[in-house]
């Protein structure tokens, strides 16, 4: 269990990022209020997200399919629960049955995983699921998610064949490397493909699918660099160790 003194901490960090995102936003003359901030409490116990629920936030997000299948129950039902992590196809089931209050998954990267999730959702008889179509913007071969231009087949698929399924927008993760300069952070800009940006990804999409860019749903920017993410249009901030502090993992064994 944290202390109090670390709970307390934890809300503060909330309210800093909340008041640093509404002013990125503001900045660039967006509605603040078009703009999630993602607490994801990766590795961090079960009483910190519950500080920062008592202090009147709703919408959290996980990484992992285990630990936000453990931690749901032990939270209330009105929780907004995001999963940001990469998703395997065959857990798509064990993350929907354990999680009944999901709002939506940021990482859909493939038909498998979409038809995986659809199928899960039309068997346990929930309301349909929105989703987002993670596109690699870095090209690093580390990095989960689509190429570019295959982003209007796969949300094409996902809106046409998926019907318990809600295509809702993109997501992307950056470059580890995006603090230095303004410049470094157009890890959204596909430095290695010129013209092609997470943007240029939004308007084809909806172009093609007959969508409003103003309703379509950006997850991109965590806690380095999430002001700038706003700027640049993401609707969805994904904040962990701002708010939480350090990740703590289990130390490996010799």
């Amino acid at each position: 269990m944290a202390a109090p003194a670390v709970e307390a901490t934890v809300a503060s960090a909330l309210r800093s990022v909340i008041l640093r995102a509404r002013k990125a936003a503001e900045q660039v003359g967006r509605d603040p209020e078009r703009v999630r901030v993602l607490p994801v409490s990766k590795t961090k116990p079960v009483s910190l997200i519950r500080q920062i629920y008592d202090a009147g936030h709703r919408c959290f997000g996980e990484n992992y399919v285990q630990e936000i299948i453990d931690k749901a129950p032990q939270l209330p039902e009105d929780i907004e629960w995001h999963f940001v992590g990469h998703l395997q196809s065959n857990k798509a089931k064990t993350l929907l049955t354990g999680v009944p209050n999901l709002a939506m998954v940021h990482g859909v990267d493939g038909e498998k995983v979409a038809n995986h999730l659809d199928r899960a959702v039309s068997n346990l008889g929930r309301h349909p699921l929105k989703v987002l179509v993670q596109v690699n913007t870095s090209g690093e071969v580390s990095k989960s998610g689509i190429e570019p231009s295959s982003v209007v087949e796969l949300a094409r698929h996902v809106k046409h064949h998926c019907p318990n399924l809600v295509f809702s927008g993109l997501m992307t993760i950056g470059m580890p490397d995006y603090t230095s300069t303004p410049e470094n952070f157009r890890v959204y800009s596909f430095p290695h493909k010129p013209g092609q940006t997470l943007s240029n990804c939004r308007a084809d999409v909806c172009k093609a699918l007959g969508m409003a860019e103003d309703q379509f749903e950006l997850s991109m920017g965590m806690s380095g660099d999430f002001e700038l993410a706003i700027e640049m249009g993401s609707t969805n901030v994904r904040v962990g160790s701002t708010i939480f502090g350090p990740r703590e993992y289990p130390k490996k064994t010799t």
